[in-house]
């Protein structure tokens, strides 16, 4: 009988040696600012991405005048796919210059997708009256690497994303992720910059860095229990020793 425990009680001391989680360092957001049952945020926009030379735009001018219409083959199907935007996409050249139909280049380095939109639509109302016009960024990739389920580069057919969908994309984060401390690289116009965010703090959802822009790669670090985890001492040598210390008194005790 005194055999049979001891033996059970080894099998329960490895599985609890490998398998124990902290899940206070796996959930996301739980440090809450206040004690309030609910809470409030207002979404951080302020950080809207800026184009550069290499981006592609959908562009898509709509008149309620039928010559204007056919004009820009606004007849088209009103619900495009990604793979239709794509091949009718204007690429920014080099300098930054955006050409689209007969009009004049037009320089939108630097300038929000609603900007560059606002621009294009004022070029056009010098020619055509009643005319709308809709521009959508098309190189919409976001990167998940580090310690998720499925990392990969990800494709975005939608305008806006925050960082929690998009380590949804990437099937979550496993047991090992450092919630804590996610680095987020974020492309600048001069470069890249390298920002730390704490999943776990409720302040993410009004911070710059809830949307996810163009371009951005989230890499969530490895928690320390996995760095030692891996390591064959102590923790692997301290569960074998244990393991064969109490095998070995189940053989001994009768």
């Amino acid at each position: 009988m005194k055999k049979t425990t001891l033996c059970y009680l080894s099998i329960l001391i490895i599985f609890l040696g490998s398998s124990c989680v902290n899940l206070s360092k796996v959930k996301m957001l739980q440090k809450n600012a206040g004690n309030e049952s609910s809470q409030q945020f207002a979404n951080e926009k302020a950080s809207m991405y800026k184009l550069n030379s290499g981006d592609y735009l959908y562009i898509r001018v709509t008149s309620t005048d039928a010559k204007t219409s056919k004009f820009f083959q606004a007849d088209l199907p009103t619900l495009m796919n990604p793979t239709f935007s794509n091949l009718n996409s204007y690429r920014i050249d080099t300098n930054g210059d955006l050409t689209f139909s007969f009009i004049d280049k037009i320089n939108v380095k630097g300038l929000t997708v609603l900007d560059a939109q606002k621009m294009v639509q004022e070029k056009l109302n010098q020619y055509f009256k009643d005319c709308s016009v809709y521009i959508r960024l098309v190189n919409f990739q976001v990167t998940v690497l580090g310690e998720v389920e499925k990392p990969g580069a990800y494709q975005i057919d939608k305008e806006e994303l925050t960082i929690f969908q998009a380590i949804g994309l990437a099937g979550g984060t496993n047991m090992y992720g450092n919630l804590k401390k996610v680095k987020l690289i974020r492309k600048t116009l001069t470069g890249s910059d390298v920002h730390y965010i704490d999943l776990n703090d409720t302040n993410i959802l009004q911070s710059e860095f809830y949307y996810i822009l163009p371009d951005d790669v989230i890499y969530i670090e490895p928690r320390g229990a996995k760095v030692w985890a891996s390591k064959s001492f102590p923790y692997q040598a301290l569960l074998s020793i244990a393991s064969i210390s109490i095998a070995l008194l189940a053989i001994f005790i009768k």
